[in-house]
């Protein structure tokens, strides 16, 4: 057995770092542990000269070969950083740190957990640290760290301390903005190095815990808000420079985006939940910019089939804030109407009608917060409206329901069109709204708002089957609008037909009325009539017909008005027309001719010119459709003399910014108007039905035309009082009473002076109604339900016969005969008669 002498010096580790223990002993030197002379031995006398490669060489090979000391000489390291660390020898501590990175990225045994907590141990303790050096040190070796794919798992190990630790670097407000930016990046760097090591470590702490995500969250968006002015174009960033690269806001957005396309079903509410209160907390949604963009790299991140999540909590998060200012809930519908546009179509997720039920009632609340000025707040009391903020409210609205409706297809949409359409208030038809205080104005509000809603679903609308997407649900409320006296409202229900039914794009080439010499030049697309569509014109055309044909004779409408009947003539004219249709549509533009000559209407001078307008307009772009050449010459000779002799009644001189008409207007004659005779002789050697061409169109009144009329419940109570003050116990008279009744009634219906008479005695019920007592009125009807139950009573009795036979008759006690009463199911009928 050979003896090695002891060495009479410690050169082989550094003189400078050895404690005086040490020192003293040094000759005990060879007999400690080798892991410890090993980990001495990587340390230079200079920390300047920084590690030892070869020491470290043997270091790691010892540990590699021996992975039983690999706890060890963590613990040993760890011992000695903590110890440079309180002696401020600040170069040791990066060597040791620099060593511990190695030993990790060299040792993926069995025993690197114990290894591990010795490593963590090491890196609080720099985190620890007042230095930014060691802080950021710390850092650098725990992203390292992160990288790295364990091969046994973890069931002790904590990074709750990590967590808080890096968000407060986020946080940091050095002096020095240059440190103040490097810790900030190197807490965002340390956040994004515990998502990756725990998100996908069931053994871990659930990283997507509220108490995590509080933390986590609103430290990226603090440092995201400083790069405000650069926003997110794509899903994800383009490859920045090298100075982008180190901007903190960059950092963070690449941060961020990871987190949010690591998160899975059940973890993005918990996700989104934190930005919805930063962005409350720092009133973030009045700028809306900064809003949108955390939005656009939420959901451009994560996965498409959780869109509708976002959608969801951004929807609740709305009613949270329903009594917010107006600024705060316009915020957060901008950020849905972007948020819908970068979804597509998984935007809406399962609860279609829901999403459109949310917003249309924050669409109400806006309406009845600027109508009555004010609302209750449970936190500040009572706050002032600013009528010009709600307004910028409801357009955000509008908007907003237009984009989750084009993300919707045909089917739906047309669920979701049916259901605005429910959500307008129709007096007879639909009930009208409860506003708070708002009354008639409120209502009709309402009314203009939805409909606008409604204009932006049917934007695009485009189905083949315009039977089954426009059913009489739908429609005829909708063409019951036409007829209100409100010139807004009517616009409104034009614009919607005309988008429904504009499914080739030409809406554009009619947006204004002019006399077009060769349509050729328009290229307009045209398509045989399906036979749905001919279906649809054949149950709705004269619905149609009757209200373009009352649409004009309305001494409101304007330009507009006139340009939109143009372009829904001409889109008939294009997408549902057979030759029945071509016949009726030019029966109706020389109806509108008549009803501009007629003396019997009290139309303004204006108004006049522009039914002559519109009408001419009209059949020079029926007559080329057609493509007969008579009819195409008959009116081309019609409007080569109004340009001679009266340009007034053409478009060009009448729908410009000032039309040039004259004060009065004489009665034309001759050569001035389309004649209905020859129009008639010229189509009908073409094939067409000359019976039909030559037959004047008169608006015929029909039971669907009733509904337009919109009787409220007040109007039909009144009636059936008029019934009942008719009626008398005897049965010729009720019959006599019922069958005046009904011939008043078929007046009423086919004359226009009886229509506006009944019109103005509903007016009158419908007021008294709504602004007599609800005591009065409940007496009314109290006493008007037992009349009418008299009254059938009487009826009942005398509609039952007694049955033929000799005791069918009794005697009263006052010697007086009367006929028994007998059930008809107690009577005995013949055996032929029963079967």
């Amino acid at each position: 057995m050979q003896l090695v002498p002891f060495p009479t010096c410690t050169k082989d580790r550094p003189q400078a770092h050895t404690s005086p223990c040490e020192r003293v002993c040094g000759c005990c030197g060879a007999l400690r542990p080798r892991y410890k002379r090993l980990v001495d031995n990587i340390f230079p006398e200079d920390p300047e000269d920084g590690l030892v490669k070869a020491n470290m060489e043997k270091l790691t090979f010892y540990a590699l070969s021996a992975p039983e000391k690999l706890d060890r000489i963590g613990a040993y390291l760890s011992e000695r950083l903590s110890r440079d660390v309180a002696r401020h020898r600040y170069g040791y501590v990066c060597i040791a740190m620099e060593a511990l990175d190695q030993l990790l990225m060299a040792c993926h045994c069995q025993s690197i957990n114990l290894f591990v907590e010795s490593f963590l141990k090491m890196v609080r303790k720099l985190l620890e640290a007042d230095k930014p050096n060691l802080q950021i040190l710390g850092t650098n070796s725990f992203v390292k760290f992160a990288n790295i794919e364990e091969d046994t798992p973890s069931y002790h190990r904590s990074y709750d301390f990590f967590v808080s630790r890096f968000s407060e670097m986020c946080h940091s407000s050095y002096e020095d903005p240059d440190i103040r930016t490097k810790i900030r990046m190197a807490g965002i760097k340390g956040l994004q190095g515990v998502v990756r090591k725990t998100v996908n470590d069931e053994l871990q702490a659930n990283i997507w815990d509220p108490q995590h995500m509080d933390k986590i969250v609103p430290s990226l968006l603090f440092n995201l808000q400083s790069g405000e002015g650069t926003e997110s174009r794509s899903p994800s960033p383009l490859q920045a420079s090298e100075k982008e690269r180190e901007s903190p806001a960059k950092l963070t957005e690449r941060c961020f985006r990871e987190l949010l396309g690591r998160a899975a079903y059940g973890n993005i509410k918990n996700a989104v939940t934190p930005v919805l209160m930063h962005l409350d907390n720092h009133s973030l949604w009045e700028g809306k910019t900064f809003a949108v963009r955390c939005f656009k790299i939420i959901m451009y991140s994560i996965q498409s089939q959780h869109s509708h999540l976002v959608i969801q909590q951004l929807l609740g998060h709305l009613d949270a804030n329903s009594k917010s200012s107006a600024t705060v809930r316009a915020g957060i519908v901008e950020v849905l109407l972007e948020a819908a546009a970068i979804a597509a179509s998984g935007s809406v997720g399962p609860t279609v009608l829901e999403v459109f039920n949310t917003l249309l009632r924050h669409l109400r609340l806006s309406v009845d917060y600027e109508l009555t000025g004010s609302y209750d707040c449970t936190n500040i009391g009572t706050k002032i409206i600013k009528e010009h903020e709600e307004r910028q409210l409801q357009e955000a609205v509008i908007r907003t329901v237009g984009s989750f409706a084009n993300t919707l297809p045909t089917y739906q949409r047309s669920e979701v069109m049916l259901f605005i359409m429910g959500k307008i208030p129709i007096p007879g038809m639909h009930p009208m709204l409860h506003s708070t205080g708002s009354g008639p104005e409120g209502n009709r509000m309402i009314q203009v708002m939805l409909l606008k809603s409604l204009r932006q679903v049917t934007c695009g609308f485009q189905t083949t089957n315009m039977l089954t997407a426009l059913p009489n649900s739908f429609l005829d409320p909708l063409l019951s609008f036409a007829l209100l006296e409100d010139a807004e409202i009517r616009l409104l229900v034009l614009e919607i037909l005309v988008s429904l039914i504009d499914r080739h794009n030409n809406l554009p080439k009619f947006s204004t009325i002019s006399i077009i010499s060769d349509i050729s030049v328009l290229k307009l697309k045209v398509d045989k009539c399906s036979r749905q569509d001919n279906l649809f014109m054949k149950k709705h055309a004269q619905h149609l017909y009757r209200h373009i044909y009352l649409c004009s004779k309305e001494q409101s409408s304007v330009q507009p008005h006139f340009e939109k009947l143009y372009s829904l003539l001409a889109l008939i004219s294009m997408e549902l027309a057979n030759e029945e249709v071509v016949v009726d549509l030019i029966r109706v533009a020389l109806a509108l001719q008549d009803l501009a000559l007629s003396s019997e209407e009290t139309l303004p001078v204006y108004n006049r010119c522009a039914v002559y307008a519109l009408s001419s307009a009209y059949l020079n772009l029926i007559s080329q459709l057609t493509t007969v050449p008579a009819f195409c010459q008959h009116v081309h000779e019609v409007i080569e003399m109004r340009q001679k002799e009266s340009p007034y009644l053409l478009p060009e001189d009448v729908f410009i910014e000032n039309p040039k008409i004259p004060k009065t207007l004489e009665k034309l004659e001759g050569e001035l108007l389309f004649q209905q005779a020859k129009i008639t002789e010229v189509l009908g050697g073409s094939g067409y039905n000359t019976e039909r061409l030559a037959t004047p169109y008169v608006p015929q009144f029909t039971d669907e035309d009733r509904l337009s009329k919109r009787k409220s419940i007040g109007e039909t109570i009144s009636l059936q009082v008029e019934v009942e003050s008719r009626n008398s116990p005897e049965k010729e008279e009720v019959n006599e009473n019922i069958k005046i009744y009904n011939t008043h009634r078929h007046i009423w219906l086919d004359s226009v002076g009886v229509e506006e008479q009944e019109k103005e005695r509903r007016r009158q019920v419908v007021e008294k109604f709504q602004k007599a007592p609800f005591e009065e009125i409940a007496a009314h009807c109290g006493a008007r339900a037992t009349m009418l139950q008299s009254k059938l009573n009487q009826i009942f009795e005398i509609t039952i016969r007694p049955p033929p036979s000799p005791s069918g008759t009794i005697t009263s006690s006052y010697g007086q005969t009367q006929s028994r009463s007998v059930p008809v199911y107690d009577m005995k009928f013949p055996d032929l008669c029963v079967y």
